[in-house]
């Protein structure tokens, strides 16, 4: 039986550039299909939460320029559900948004904050960790992430370090937060046994999040002044359109998670993966061959004397012949093609390129 003052948010707005060229500003990723199932990252999201949360409390915040997306992949999704903001100001104001909103609707919520674009398996145990991880948020006033038990030293991650062991199935505070750390530092936080993988999955009070962002980020919180009057009206376009140019870039991590005494962690045994770059693309979702080449399932290949390359084609019936390559990027698109290095500095350093006018057409 579903708790009526659960909620869902689903942060859609990201432009997933790392994916580049598959994914473009007018295409980001969430609404890609990389597993060829036919279903978006979006898709997979909406159907996940709404095992746990119902379906009338489930939100969806976005670019405007991505409403129609949204309505196609969504089609059931209430109006009142979607929430469109003017520009991207990371997940801190997408947050405050959000949180407003429910809380004009149920003082009482207790919600949980994803994003669109994570690939989870073992759904039975999601759900449970879930309806835990809820249902301890709602007697307590703690701010609580859930962090996945790492299975290897995975760089692209970012960390939780517990302050002490878990017993038994319940959350611990937190410690610290680590961005994406080297490789080495990635291993000693594995052999430690005190770190596991920042999910970017929050869950607590609405009520509790409010307060902890009107303490820790007013700069993001004084903008929203009046949101009791505007949200949910006739007139919260233009009240939202009128303070995002203001609206800071700042993350939840950095914002509140890393600065609260009351950030918790519940440590999580289902599997997950961020789906963050075309590496992560090479451990999580792509076909290997016995030399370390990962395909996308439609890829069609003559591949020779090659080994540990990524090699994307958007079209079955096009032929990806290559020979001699080691830890290159191969991605063949309608418009684009992309050979590079394995190498994520140097890839994005590359694609910084893209800013320049004669490239507009490709972004």
């Amino acid at each position: 039986m579903f708790n009526n003052h659960f909620y869902c948010i689903i942060m859609a707005g990201g432009i997933g550039s790392s994916f580049w060229p598959v994914s473009r500003a007018d295409k980001p990723k969430q609404f890609l299909d990389f597993t060829e199932q036919g279903t978006s990252f979006l898709r997979f999201t909406y159907n996940r939460m709404k095992a746990v949360i119902p379906e009338d409390n489930i939100l969806v915040v976005s670019l405007a320029r991505y409403k129609e997306d949204i309505r196609s992949h969504l089609p059931e999704l209430k109006e009142e559900n979607l929430l469109l903001e003017p520009y991207n100001r990371n997940t801190a104001p997408c947050i405050a948004y959000a949180t407003y909103s429910i809380l004009k609707r149920d003082p009482h919520a207790v919600t949980v904050v994803t994003p669109a674009d994570q690939v989870i398996n073992k759904h039975d145990i999601f759900n449970e960790t879930l309806s835990n991880a809820l249902a301890y948020a709602a007697g307590t006033d703690a701010l609580i992430a859930l962090g996945i038990v790492p299975t290897k030293a995975d760089p692209n991650f970012g960390y939780i370090q517990m302050a002490s062991q878990p017993q038994g199935d319940c959350p611990v505070a937190v410690k610290t937060f680590t961005e994406k750390p080297d490789p080495e530092i990635a291993r000693i936080f594995l052999e430690t046994g005190e770190f596991l993988w920042n999910s970017g999955i929050y869950i607590w009070k609405a009520a509790e999040i409010r307060k902890a962002l009107e303490l820790y980020t007013p700069e993001i919180t004084r903008l929203w002044r009046g949101w009791q009057d505007n949200l949910g009206t006739e007139t919260e376009k233009a009240f939202i359109e009128r303070i995002y140019p203001d609206m800071p870039r700042i993350s939840i991590d950095q914002g509140v998670m890393e600065k609260t005494d009351k950030a918790w962690v519940y440590p999580a045994k289902f599997r997950w993966a961020d789906i963050g770059n075309w590496d992560s693309f090479y451990d999580y979702l792509a076909h290997h061959d016995e030399c370390g080449n990962a395909k996308n399932q439609i890829t069609r290949g003559l591949v020779k004397e090659c080994h540990d390359n990524i090699i994307y084609s958007g079209r079955g019936d096009k032929l990806l012949a290559l020979r001699g390559l080691e830890n290159f990027i191969v991605i063949d698109t309608d418009d684009v093609l992309l050979i590079c290095p394995r190498d994520e500095e140097k890839l994005n350093d590359f694609l910084s390129e893209l800013a320049m006018p004669q490239f507009e057409d490709y972004r």
